[in-house]
């Protein structure tokens, strides 16, 4: 009864003294609180408004989203109410008992209690000037902040008073506000806090950075008074592990760190909610990321340890899926392997042969000597191999190109002149190039350095005939104006090249990881040693590069770009064109057919003679294996398994393949023969017996 009193008598006093202040406080409204909340992290956005990723952009504290009431675990909000405003429901702001309480332990030489309501906290969570230095509040401060408390409970019903407070309180150290607590120290969402959660959560408000013994003591405190009597030992425990260790707040949605690091680490736009949208597809970019962990995975024991994807939309050029690297299986998961630049292998071939092909110095049909070459640099002198050390002689550019054979690509680059293709790689966006003296002939190896972004923008220009407009991540992004590199007619017979599985059956077989059941142009690459592998291709819709290897430059064991990127490849187009057709692209102007291959007009062959190997009427040419090749037999393929294509023209019933005086089968179709080692001859004969071609290749 003394104490009502008492707080009745302070009451009439405090009014009295706040009516000295002068007119109350401006009180801003809920909605106008929430609209100013500010998270502290950025958010990524796909194309659909999903999210992809948070990063923190503000070093000033640590907030999350705001939380309503409703989405708050009610064990919360009985523990905060019993232990700092006990009588919140009933009260006007200020609880004249818990002001008599205070007045009286100080009285009789106790430590002071606090006496201030929930609402008087939140005063000064709305306004700087009343929040108290380090000697505490002084006198009119307190008032204020009993005036601030007074009109705000006019102002605002209970609930919007408890949602700000929990969502504006600190809880400990930089942890601002109920979901960046709730993460930061349990990891788990506001809604899911139990007993022992909410009991620590609100021992920690009246001093968020006091000693884990201390909460501990207030926790199991409160615990009692709650009746929750969850036991004291298991208060601590949990204490123990949230807070003797720094808070770590761990995002819920981790699908594209690289892009958020790019995008959102130095946050400009003018959106307040810190929001940027991307051209990503959440869907594509989890496809991505699944592929390239299990395809570490598989290759984990031939020391792989990182890849990076990327899927580019042909027609806008929009990025659907960046993965920079292999997550936590990556030995660097900070290096962001689309940007990183790595050795090209053979991935720049295809822009030599184009560029040869405008020039007029080669057609699909040109036979390019595969032979020894010794080539000459400042450094001395070395000889181009092919992958497989052999040769094959004189072999048509449509089989070097499509099997991606190293001889007749420095014979063509010899033509083509290294500043010329230096100059064209450029144009494609390869902007980390040196002067051209410094690679020489190893530039048609592949010897520069590329990113994983520059070789997609480049192979995007082939499937759109030719013409460079780059990639983009942003919608804001300007679109690029695209700029003529190639002809369409050049950029068509490149891409019909690389869609060619008979053209790559000399290297790859008719069936191998390339060989799509739709239209695609697709080209692998293999570094030095083995340090990079490459597969980069095209859909008439998507363009999709891969890149496996290592961050750290450690070669890997015995991996082809076949074996390393190329199955990842295919797994990603499959899954992209599972429900969309990919025909063949119609031929543009300026293109002349003649049997089976394409030539820029004025290239074509003149003679019959000429034109025979292409298959017209009355004459015939076998097509592969070539004459002089040196075929390797493989012991990773099993004997019964491997295969030598057998190919004439035309296709024709009334023509015989005869190998080594043994009949093989009719030219109308290709035939696969399980090779044998040694030397073979092979003749194309007419229905009379004569031999219209024979070649010789050799099996070792």
């Amino acid at each position: 009864m003394e104490l009502i009193f008492a707080g009745g008598l302070i009451l009439a006093v405090v009014a009295c003294a706040l009516t000295t202040l002068g007119n109350a406080l401006a009180v801003p409204p809920f909605a106008d609180v929430r609209a100013r909340f500010q998270s502290s992290e950025a958010v990524l956005l796909d194309r659909h408004g999903a999210v992809l990723q948070e990063r923190r952009v503000d070093a000033r504290g640590r907030r999350l989203r705001w939380v309503t009431l409703v989405d708050i675990s009610p064990a919360l909000v009985r523990a905060v109410i019993e232990a700092e405003d006990r009588r919140f429901w009933s009260h006007g702001g200020v609880d004249p008992r818990a002001i008599a309480a205070a007045l009286w332990d100080a009285g009789r030489g106790k430590r002071m209690r606090g006496a201030s309501t929930l609402a008087m906290q939140l005063t000064a969570l709305l306004d700087p000037a009343l929040r108290g230095g380090r000697d505490g509040r002084g006198l009119l401060q307190k008032l204020r902040q009993i005036q601030g408390a007074l009109a705000l409970e006019r102002r605002w019903s209970k609930d919007e008073i408890l949602e700000a407070y929990l969502n504006l309180a600190t809880f400990r150290g930089e942890l601002q506000g109920v979901e960046a607590a709730s993460r930061g120290l349990f990891d788990r969402e506001p809604d899911g806090l139990g007993d022992i959660e909410a009991a620590l959560l609100a021992g920690l408000l009246p001093a968020p950075n006091a000693p884990v013994d201390a909460v501990i003591a207030r926790a199991c405190r409160l615990a009692l008074r709650l009746r929750a009597v969850p036991p004291c030992a298991e208060i601590a425990a949990s204490a123990e592990a949230a807070l003797h260790s720094l808070p770590s707040v761990r995002p819920e949605v981790a699908l594209a760190p690289h892009v958020a690091t790019r995008l959102l680490y130095s946050f400009g736009g003018a959106d307040p909610a810190r929001r940027i949208v991307s051209t990503l597809d959440a869907g594509t970019q989890r496809l991505a990321i699944r592929v390239l962990q299990q395809q570490v995975l598989a290759l984990r024991g031939r020391n792989v340890r990182d890849a990076a994807a990327l899927v580019v939309d042909n027609a806008s050029g929009d990025v659907l899926a960046y993965v920079g690297g292999s997550g936590e299986l990556s030995t660097a998961p900070l290096v962001d392997g689309v940007r990183a630049r790595r050795q090209a292998g053979s991935t720049l071939k295809p822009f030599l042969y184009a560029q040869a092909l405008d020039a007029r110095l080669v057609t699909a049909s040109t036979r390019i000597d595969d032979t020894p070459l010794d080539v000459v640099t400042a450094l001395g002198t070395y000889r181009p191999e092919n992958y497989d050390h052999g040769f094959r002689g004189p072999i048509p550019v449509r089989e070097a190109l499509a099997s991606s054979l190293n001889v007749p690509a420095v014979r063509v680059l010899q033509q083509v002149g290294v500043d010329a293709l230096v100059a064209t790689l450029r144009r494609l966006g390869v902007m980390g190039l040196r002067e051209p003296d410094f690679y020489g002939d190893s530039l048609a190896l592949g010897s520069a350095d590329v990113s994983l972004w520059e070789l997609v923008g480049a192979y995007r220009a082939l499937a759109k005939g030719g013409f460079y407009g780059g990639l983009r991540l942003t919608p804001a992004d300007a679109a690029r104006v695209p700029q003529p590199v190639f002809s369409p007619a050049a950029a068509f017979i490149v891409s019909d090249v690389l869609s060619d599985r008979t053209g790559r059956a000399l290297s790859f077989g008719l069936e191998s990881v390339l060989a799509t059941r739709f239209w695609s142009a697709v080209k692998t690459g293999t570094s030095k040693d083995m340090r990079d592998n490459w597969c980069i291709g095209s859909s008439r819709r998507f363009t999709v590069g891969v890149w496996v290897g290592n961050f750290s430059g450690a070669p890997m064991w015995d991996v082809s770009g076949v074996d390393g990127a190329a199955p990842a490849w295919l797994e990603i187009m499959n899954a992209l064109q599972a429900d969309a057709p990919s025909d063949a692209p119609e031929p543009p102007r300026g293109l002349v057919r003649i049997g089976r291959e394409w030539y820029l007009a004025g290239t074509e062959p003149v003679s019959p003679a000429a034109a025979a190997p292409q298959g017209e009427p009355g004459l015939g040419r076998i097509l592969a294996p070539a004459d002089g090749t040196v075929l390797a037999l493989d012991p990773d393929i099993p004997s019964e398994r491997e295969r030598v294509l057998v190919q004439a023209a035309p296709a024709d019933a009334k023509l015989a393949l005869v190998l080594d005086g043994r009949r093989l089968g009719s030219a109308a179709r290709p035939i696969l023969w399980a090779p044998r080692r040694g030397r073979h001859e092979l003749a194309l004969l007419d229905a009379g017996g004569r031999a219209l071609e024979t070649v010789r290749f050799f099996v070792r």
